[in-house]
């Protein structure tokens, strides 16, 4: 019988339980997928602890890669056999199987294993609206990525290089400094090591830079306005330390008036049309090397709970997989 990850309740990661589950037919215009691999999010342990509530008992998890294994009434595009992945608003993606729109579901390419689609479709999608729609990078566009090491942040560093931008990586570790350099960061700046805001003054010659993406939340928010050239875009799209605490908007006309946005992936694939264009420009970087998925950490759904807890502490780096 299928399993899936269930909340009953909200909290740490021992609220997280592995039960057997139905699966049903799919109905008209959705999907049955036995899954592969799912991809871990730090928006998973939002989910889980309450700071995006859904009504319990609930699912957790947005992505999964896998394979169609039965279609429903009135579905044209996708067949039994087909490899496929997707990122869903909707939670229940920790599970061996499950039935979802069709309409949210694409095909994965030859030359992406099931495990980078897993691992791509929430992170890379991510990276893919921050550089490519909230801020289109240029070339030679100073850029700041916070949280460089991370899955969306080692992906967002690659895909920033490949645009010709300069590259400059926040980490909180030298060892997570070095991995985004590896991965094509041309600066990396310490957070807790000086004043982040100057040192990155220091790499522009006193410019700052046009756009931050900042996805630590409380902790970072003000150095990062702090970074930017006056018309500056701060793109807060993660919490990590926290939410950013309410504040007036003089402070962005203080630092030389600049935009603030909190955008959300869902928002930008809300039409399968910007879906399919972002999965296949994702994709295309991916096939190309240009961006490459790296799964640091894989963990069977039985061991979910000893992922969040690695995650949560940042003791990971690049992508996590659960592997139903």
């Amino acid at each position: 019988m299928p399993r899936a990850i269930r909340l009953h309740s909200f909290g740490g990661p021992e609220v997280l339980q592995l039960e057997e589950v139905e699966v049903a037919a799919p109905a008209r215009g959705e999907v049955r997928i036995h899954q592969t691999a799912v991809g871990l999010n730090f928006i998973d342990v939002y989910g889980r602890n309450g700071l995006y509530p859904v009504p319990l008992p609930a699912g957790l998890g947005k992505e999964a890669a896998g394979v169609v294994v039965a279609t429903g009434p009135g579905v044209k595009d996708l067949k039994e056999g087909d490899r496929v992945a997707y990122v869903y608003s909707q939670p229940g993606a920790y599970a061996d199987e499950r039935v979802m729109p069709a309409d949210r579901v694409v095909r994965i390419p030859q030359g992406v294993s099931d495990r980078e689609a897993a691992a791509a479709m929430l992170k890379g999608l991510t990276a893919w609206y921050l550089l490519r729609r909230t801020y289109r990078v240029r070339k030679g566009d100073p850029v700041v990525i916070h949280a460089a090491a991370g899955g969306v942040g080692l992906i967002a560093v690659q895909w920033a290089k490949a645009l010709g931008a300069e590259v400059i990586a926040v980490t909180g570790t030298g060892e997570k400094a070095d991995l985004a350099r590896q991965h094509g960061a041309h600066h990396t700046v310490l957070l807790g090591r000086g004043d982040l805001a100057e040192r990155v003054r220091e790499i522009t010659g006193g410019r700052g830079v046009p756009v931050v993406y900042d996805s630590i939340g409380k902790d970072t928010f003000f150095a990062s306005l702090d970074c930017l050239r006056p018309f500056g875009l701060m793109v807060t799209y993660g919490n990590a330390s926290g939410p950013v605490p309410p504040f007036s908007p003089l402070e962005l006309s203080r630092r030389g008036s600049l935009y603030l946005t909190r955008p959300m992936l869902f928002t930008y694939i809300d039409k399968r049309a910007d879906l399919v264009r972002g999965a296949a420009e994702l994709f295309d970087v991916m096939a190309s090397g240009a961006v490459k998925i790296r799964i640091k950490q894989t963990y069977t759904l039985a061991d979910v709970a000893i992922a969040h807890r690695e995650l949560e502490a940042r003791r990971t780096t690049g992508s996590t997989v659960l592997i139903p």
